[in-house]
């Protein structure tokens, strides 16, 4: 498989997903501005979000894909298919169970992770009746997750990574035709969520198909239940929801924390989360994704040489893309949020608090990318106990943070303490891969650090140079002109940035790179 084809495949819809994420996002801002509305709306998708994360795309995957891989190496497809089969079913039931859960006692949950909104009777009242309408999104979710799974494990990247278009597609919809039409309009944005959970999944059963994978979920689970890999992934998965929870532990203090520093907070840290998971899920998920499968082959078949070059090819173009995105966010925030955000009920002043935000994110915005390569070394040679361990030191790094910066550059000091726990996060996890033998790097590492600290400089001063000089605020009423300008920059940035390395003596056919 070339890897950087598979990279290029997955980032390119990737790409065309954050892209209608931010129109999605734009047509929001536009609609309802950075309100109690929007707050209330951000609330209550975060909570599903938490649980898809805990179990789906992060403890699910992380036990799952190493193992199904092992099945489709070692065992062949009957035994693989009967995995798939299985947990699809354990996986339906759990989380229908937990959706009923969820929906009966959502005040409590809206509660526990925003307290702040009690202030606000209207907006907490919207916040439970939308938690209680996404909720179900968690099961359609999670089968979502459980198709890439399996699809990525056959080399088919394409369909899964084309899958969250479809759900930005029906946010766009649904804010456009859909909410001018209900007495709430904030609602259609909750069933937007629901609707495109079911597409998300839809889409990716004619892939199933073909490889004879469609999952079919029994009416048995207790049978389920009794499937030996079934077994094996839940075991594996309760250190990794430990491991996850960690960390949305600490999404779910922060959101707290959000809630209590007036109306608007919510939404300023969601807008720049969005800014900031676009070069994260571009890279860092994109790399994860394609590394997982041929990492954990590579483990099956004992190729320890293969398993440290895969590592160090990830960690190569890592660097190389994500220097650059940093400098972005931190550098160029507040044009990036005014071209993109600046219009309808979006004011001056949110532009501001979402530009401080995004800002504190680009300083840990290596480190947010980095986990992303880093942890799939551990979680392909079904070891999550490390990560786990890693993730307790950051969540106490990040919350210490907090008690200092919050009260310095208010929700900025949100963003800049994700960021700081996401660089000790990365570090922790290198010095265990090093520690241990698992990753060996390859010859001219110096060399390229050194190519790329002097091409991330001239970036640097142009990117200040273009931020300083153009009033990308007062640009609002000409809002062509002001996207035309944004986009000239982000070009003159990248041809820059780029022939500084070429200039520099850097090889690029470095990236160009096989697995076995």
């Amino acid at each position: 498989m070339n890897l950087f084809r598979a990279l290029l495949t997955v980032s390119g819809f990737t790409l065309l997903s954050r892209v209608t994420g931010l129109a999605r996002e734009t047509l929001i801002a536009r609609a309802f501005g950075a309100s109690q509305f929007t707050d209330a709306f951000y609330v209550a998708f975060r909570i599903p979000n938490l649980l898809r994360r805990l179990s789906a795309e992060g403890a699910f995957s992380q036990a799952f894909v190493p193992i199904l891989a092992e099945f489709k190496n070692q065992q062949g497809h009957d035994p693989t298919k009967a995995l798939v089969d299985a947990m699809s079913t354990v996986l339906a039931w759990m989380l229908a169970v937990v959706s009923l859960l969820g929906v009966a006692g959502a005040t409590w949950v809206v509660y526990a992770v925003a307290s702040g909104l009690r202030a606000d009777g209207q907006a907490f009242a919207l916040a439970v009746t939308m938690t209680r309408i996404m909720f179900p999104y968690i099961i359609f979710i999670s089968l979502t997750t459980l198709a890439a799974g399996v699809l990525n494990t056959y080399g088919t990247f394409s369909l899964p990574a084309f899958a969250p278009v479809l759900l930005n597609v029906v946010f766009i919809i649904a804010a456009a035709f859909v909410a001018p039409h209900m007495k709430v309009p904030v609602y259609a944005l909750a069933w937007a969520v629901i609707v495109g959970g079911i597409l998300q999944f839809l889409v990716q059963v004619p892939g199933l198909r073909k490889i004879d994978m469609a999952p079919r979920i029994g009416f048995n689970p207790v049978a389920a239940l009794a499937h030996r890999g079934v077994k094996r992934v839940l075991v594996k998965m309760v250190p990794a929801t430990f491991a996850v929870s960690v960390a949305q532990l600490s999404l779910i203090i922060n959101t707290n924390i959000a809630s209590r520093l007036g109306p608007g907070a919510v939404s300023w840290i969601y807008y720049a989360d969005r800014l900031m998971e676009f070069p994260t899920a571009l890279l860092g998920v994109a790399l994860g994704t394609i590394l997982l499968p041929s990492l954990a082959k590579a483990h099956a078949d004992a190729d320890p040489h293969e398993y440290s070059s895969l590592l160090d090819w990830g960690l190569r173009v890592t660097f190389l893309l994500a220097m650059p995105s940093a400098l972005a966010l931190f550098l160029f925030a507040e044009p990036l949020t005014a071209a993109l955000f600046d219009y309808g009920r979006f004011d001056a002043h949110a532009v501001v608090m979402v530009g401080r935000a995004l800002a504190a994110y680009g300083v840990g915005l290596v480190g947010l990318i980095l986990i992303k390569i880093l942890a799939p070394g551990f979680y392909a040679k079904q070891d999550i106990k490390t990560p786990v361990k890693i993730g307790v030191v950051v969540l106490v790094v990040t919350q210490l943070s907090n008690y200092a910066f919050v009260p310095l550059i208010g929700p900025a000091g949100l963003t800049l303490s994700v960021g700081l726990g996401a660089c000790v996060n990365a570090s922790l996890l290198f010095i265990g891969l090093r520690r241990r033998g698992i990753y060996t790097p390859s010859s001219g590492w110096l060399l390229f650090l050194v190519q790329l600290m002097g091409s991330s400089l001239m970036l640097a001063g142009a990117m200040h140079w273009c931020a300083i000089n153009f009033d990308w605020i007062g640009l609002r009423h000409h809002p062509l002109a002001r996207i035309a300008l944004l986009a000239a920059c982000l070009v003159i940035f990248a041809a820059l940035y780029f022939s500084m390395l070429w200039l520099m003596g850097f090889k690029y056919a470095y990236f160009r790179r096989r697995a076995k």
